[in-house]
């Protein structure tokens, strides 16, 4: 048995995020058809986490066992068979204990905001058309790094063990009429970059000073945080792993 790592892109407006769900066509879902089509076997791929409904990913690994090598022309074979939104950027083998999700160290998301109408962005971004202070949004960005506790940006009754993570970068820059937020952890709760962006958006608006993104967090309450952004315009773009997954 072989262990390989697929590294994947895809268009999440389509699809009820990446994890197999039923009735609702999930990335999981289409990718798993795809291999079992084409190898003539049955396929299952574990990702290397979840993204929510309408999210999108232009770097996103799966790893998934075969009882032979792969066919040379599999990646081109698997392009041609899947839709127009999911595509296959690499294959390569790696060592059988070798996992997409527990082995990842971190993982970055990015996050992009138009303040003008854009024709070309309107599905890929979020509209805000008021100023929004990028200084004082990248000063409470600065406080996230003196937490790891992070209840008040997690969506509610979910299935985690705990709600601790280690937050790497968090920083908003401007380009032309966009911003663009980026955030790099060794985990995510689900719902946090959105909600993370919501409350940032309150203080980019002068609702709140940027000291206040400390009492969301100190509250571990939901409730205190900003709203839950559009996921059409959250990306995921990096998985990092140790230097160990290599291709053999």
């Amino acid at each position: 048995m072989h262990r390989y790592f697929l590294e994947i892109a895809f268009a999440g407006t389509n699809y009820h995020g990446w994890q197999f769900q039923p009735n609702a066509l999930t990335v999981q879902e289409v990718l798993e058809k795809a291999l079992s089509t084409l190898l003539r076997d049955k396929v299952a791929v574990t990702g290397c986490g979840r993204t929510d409904t309408g999210v999108h990913a232009t770097s996103f690994f799966v790893h998934f066992d075969y009882h032979s090598n792969l066919p040379d022309n599999l990646q081109d074979k698997l392009n041609r068979f899947l839709p127009q939104d999911i595509a296959i950027l690499n294959i390569f083998t790696v060592e059988q204990d070798s996992h997409a999700r527990f082995d990842a160290i971190s993982r970055t998301y990015r996050y992009y905001i138009h303040q003008r109408k854009d024709p070309f962005l309107h599905d890929r971004s979020w509209f805000v058309p008021v100023k929004l202070d990028v200084d004082a949004m990248n000063q409470a960005c600065s406080y996230l790094f003196d937490y790891t506790d992070f209840t008040s940006f997690s969506k509610l009754h979910t299935d985690t063990k705990t709600n601790n993570c280690h937050i790497m970068k968090a920083h908003w820059k401007a380009d032309g009429h966009q911003l663009i937020f980026e955030i790099q952890a060794d985990r995510f709760l689900r719902n946090m970059v959105r909600a993370i962006v919501g409350s940032l958006a309150d203080i980019g608006k002068g609702k709140y000073s940027p000291e206040h993104i400390k009492t969301i967090i100190e509250a571990k309450d939901r409730s205190e945080a900003g709203q839950s952004v559009p996921a059409r315009a959250l990306y995921l773009t990096e998985i990092r792993y140790p230097s160990s997954i290599t291709t053999l």
